[in-house]
């Protein structure tokens, strides 16, 4: 993992090496750092920012010839860990217990281009979770690709995780906040929203991520990329984070890169950490993202065991050949004591070290999943008006009727309602989600009744419907335009009305 760029590093330090330290030829050695580094796919900015900090660092230096190539190293190293610590560091696990402790679920968001591997990530941070002793749902918000549901609702089974899904074309947006109300009702501890994958460059899907972004508020936001993917990951990336400014990013792959440009360059450009490394296939296949063992992949270890070794081997010596010759003012007898050869079995032991090797490669098998995207079909089922005795008055009134619906449906009908009042009122009088717009309505008037009577633990009879005191007139519109409403609409809940 990381060869090529690792390998970019050594030639410039031993370029250095071999040269005295001008100006000029600090600008030939850069320049072939430049070549290298572009071959591993790092960015050119990133490239742009490492020539800037070792040319301040080693033009007009007198640090001796044989030291130079240890020099280059560590201001490497320095300015490519000053990169990561800029970028900050999250904590999943703690900022998801702290959210458990406000009685509230934590949400996290991915997004990503086609193919990246988004859903097998989704369902590996919901393993991990698990692990940890988190309950977690998923919104299976990817409505658009053949089979996408089918596949994370797959992963939900083997996980026994609950997935939140619709049918294909619903609004993704609709999707994530039915996960959101089932999550407070069950009091789940973490929701894992998985998007569609998009292309960057496609305006209304990247527009349809912020509608997301704006109806369920989560608190992380994920981008997927591809660690083979190169310079075009860090594009993408880019322009993402141009869109919906993303918390965090987990590169998946790998096991299979052995560039390693596309982490410097994601942090460098999006200021943005990364989280979590894909190295397999497996649900266990996720690791954390370390700082410190990324850096000694690029640069090894060499030089802390060179210098341990030398400091460790030369004090031994010197202590034990100092006291022993002090016994000798003993007997005339000079052959008998022989202290001398007493010195010789301590032995200054260095002792090997075997530096870590970096695992083998594991080239798992890649299976591009380039599905056919299914266009939302979304069949209108017009019935025919039935205007049984209708003057020609009555068709004005009936048409703005369904736009206030719409305009209602954006609502958030438990706005003012706390999350504990809803939990406690479900947990009282056993009532379950709400399944469309209507009975979400309903359940919200309830629960607002209840607090203004002072909320009771036992259910009183429900209050009869107050007498519709109303002209016939207004009754036999209202009959007339029942058939304009079973127009299919999607609510805030992303439920169908037919």
């Amino acid at each position: 993992m990381f060869e090529k760029l690792r390998n970019a590093f050594s030639i410039a330090a031993k370029s250095f090496g071999e040269k005295e330290l001008k100006e000029k030829d600090v600008e030939e050695v850069l320049f072939e750092l430049e070549i290298a580094l572009l071959e591993s796919d790092v960015a050119t900015e990133v490239i742009d920012s490492l020539k800037d900090d070792l040319k301040k660092q080693l033009v007009g230096s007198t640090v001796n010839k044989d030291k130079i190539a240890e020099v280059v190293k560590q201001e490497l190293r320095k300015s490519i860990s000053n990169m990561f610590d800029g970028a900050g560091k999250v904590d999943i696990l703690s900022n998801i217990q702290k959210k458990k402790e406000k009685g509230e679920p934590y949400i996290i968001s991915f997004m990503g281009i086609n193919g990246t591997g988004k859903t097998t990530t989704i369902a590996k941070v919901a393993n991990f979770l698990k692990e940890n002793k988190y309950s977690v749902v998923i919104a299976a918000a990817d409505t658009y690709r053949a089979g996408a549901i089918e596949q994370i609702s797959e992963h939900g089974k083997r996980l026994n995780v609950k997935v939140i899904a619709q049918n294909y074309g619903s609004d993704p947006a609709a999707v994530s906040r039915d996960a959101v109300l089932y999550a407070k009702s069950h009091k789940i501890d973490c929701i894992l929203i998985d998007t569609a994958g998009r292309m960057q460059t496609s305006k209304n899907l990247m527009d349809q991520i912020s509608k997301i972004n704006k109806v369920v508020n989560p608190d992380l936001k994920l981008f997927v990329g591809d660690s083979l993917a190169g310079n075009d990951t860090v594009s993408q990336a880019r322009e993402f984070h141009n869109y919906t400014k993303f918390d965090g990013a987990i590169l998946t792959k790998s096991d299979a890169d052995a560039r390693g440009g596309a982490a410097i360059s994601i942090v460098k450009v999006t200021s943005s950490p990364i989280l979590y490394l894909g190295v397999g296939q497996e649900y266990k296949d996720l690791k954390s993202f370390d700082k410190d063992v990324f850096l000694e992949s690029l640069f090894g270890p060499e030089q802390v065991a060179e210098e341990i070794t030398k400091k460790v081997a030369e004090p031994k010596p010197e202590p034990k050949v100092e006291p022993k010759p002090e016994p000798k003012p003993e007997p005339k007898v000079e052959p008998k004591p022989e202290p001398k050869p007493e010195p010789k079995p301590v032995e200054p032991k260095v002792e090997p070290k075997v530096e870590p090797k970096v695992e083998p490669k594991v080239e798992p098998k890649v299976e591009p999943k380039v599905e056919p995207k299914v266009e939302p079909k979304v069949e209108p089922k017009v019935e025919p008006k039935v205007e049984p005795k209708v003057e020609p008055k009555v068709e004005p009134k009936v048409e703005p009727k369904p736009e206030i619906h719409q305009e209602i449906s954006d609502e958030d009908p438990f706005a003012g309602i706390s999350t504990k009042d809803i939990e406690k009122y479900s947990d009282i009088f056993d009532v379950p989600p709400p399944e469309n717009d209507n009975q979400a309505r309903k359940l919200a008037s309830d629960i607002r009744k209840w607090i203004s009577e002072g909320r009771p633990k036992t259910k009183k009879d429900d209050p009869k419907p107050e007498p519709k005191v109303e002209l016939k007139t207004e009754e036999k519109e209202i009959e007339e335009t029942k058939d304009e409403k079973t127009i299919k609409k999607r609510s805030l809940f992303g439920w169908r009305k037919k």
